[in-house]
């Protein structure tokens, strides 16, 4: 399977930086490309990889790449907080269509955040050439988004809880005994699998390395939303989603199930798949099953 890989130039704000992209299949073919959109905002691309595998199964184009402050493309660490914004991810994302010439006709996944940020634009922006949309482990709100990992958080043991909110309360989130919380919530609700898949924690990494975007959009943690995004939704504007959706969580989810009811409430053309033996990585944690929903939504529906 041929492999492109290449940096696309993005200019916002009069100001030139570069999405760095990866083309797994031909562009060239008459197959609908897939887009990937990876989470965070600001974990890299890496443990989207899996779905490569739609390139051989279903001889479908599919594209990865790193969002602007992470991973190959443009980082900037000195940039005012307000720069991070939905609709510069967007426009990022309508600059990447553009570029690869696809924005006629594609299909578009987006995993945890990237599904937030997927359902958004195709509310927003409503691109005609959009044929399906699949929304994996996100939420329609992130103070939905909140609600349902402070209501797992609530099924942690007690001491861990306090422990937890005794650094949010003052403020020393960055300490190791808080990170070293904040993995247990994890290891049950985003990853069980041990050890963690070797993409997954290269994603991590990256973030860890440069955590610029996280932390100034998202916060300290996945259920301490203190960053830019703490006030976003797209529950009043879901119903403006044209394309056939497909809603997917785990079991265990961080992406609890009262964030993703909006998307199968309001969105007119939509179905909801649940994972029973999943968290939030369904494409690891059940690979087979995975492959063959979404195939079928995107061959079938």
């Amino acid at each position: 399977m041929s492999e492109t890989t290449g940096k696309i130039p993005f200019t916002h704000d009069g100001v030139t930086y570069e999405t760095w992209y990866k083309v797994v299949g031909d562009l060239s073919t008459k197959n609908r490309p897939l887009v990937t959109l990876h989470g965070g905002p600001g974990i890299s691309h890496h443990y989207m990889l899996p779905h490569t595998s739609f390139a051989t199964s279903h001889h479908t184009p599919v594209i990865f790449y790193d969002q602007i402050g992470i991973g190959q493309s443009s980082h900037l660490k000195d940039v005012p907080p307000e720069f991070w914004t939905i609709e510069l991810f967007m426009d990022e994302l309508d600059n990447l269509l553009i570029y690869l010439g696809i924005r006629d006709d594609f299909d578009l996944v987006g995993h945890s955040w990237g599904a937030m940020l997927g359902a958004h634009y195709a509310a927003y922006r409503r691109p005609a050439g959009l044929k399906h949309l699949i929304l994996v482990s996100g939420s329609a709100s992130m103070k939905l988004w909140a609600e349902g990992t402070n209501r797992l958080l609530d099924g942690m043991p007690e001491d861990l809880r306090e422990m937890l909110k005794k650094h949010e309360r003052e403020g020393t989130t960055d300490s190791k005994e808080y990170h070293d919380g904040t993995q247990i919530f994890y290891n049950k609700h985003v990853c069980p699998l041990v050890p963690w898949p070797e993409l997954l924690l290269k994603s991590f990494a990256n973030m860890f390395e440069d955590p610029t975007v996280y932390s100034t959009m998202i916060g300290p943690s996945e259920f301490n939303i203190t960053g830019s995004l703490r006030t976003w939704s797209v529950v009043d504007k879901l119903h403006d989603i044209t394309a056939p959706t497909l809603v997917i969580n785990g079991q265990d989810d961080e992406a609890h199930d009262v964030g993703n009811w909006p998307f199968f409430a309001q969105i007119p053309r939509v179905k909801w798949v649940k994972f029973a033996q999943s968290a939030h990585m369904t494409f690891f944690e059940e690979p087979e099953r995975y492959k063959e929903v979404v195939g079928e939504f995107l061959t079938n529906v």
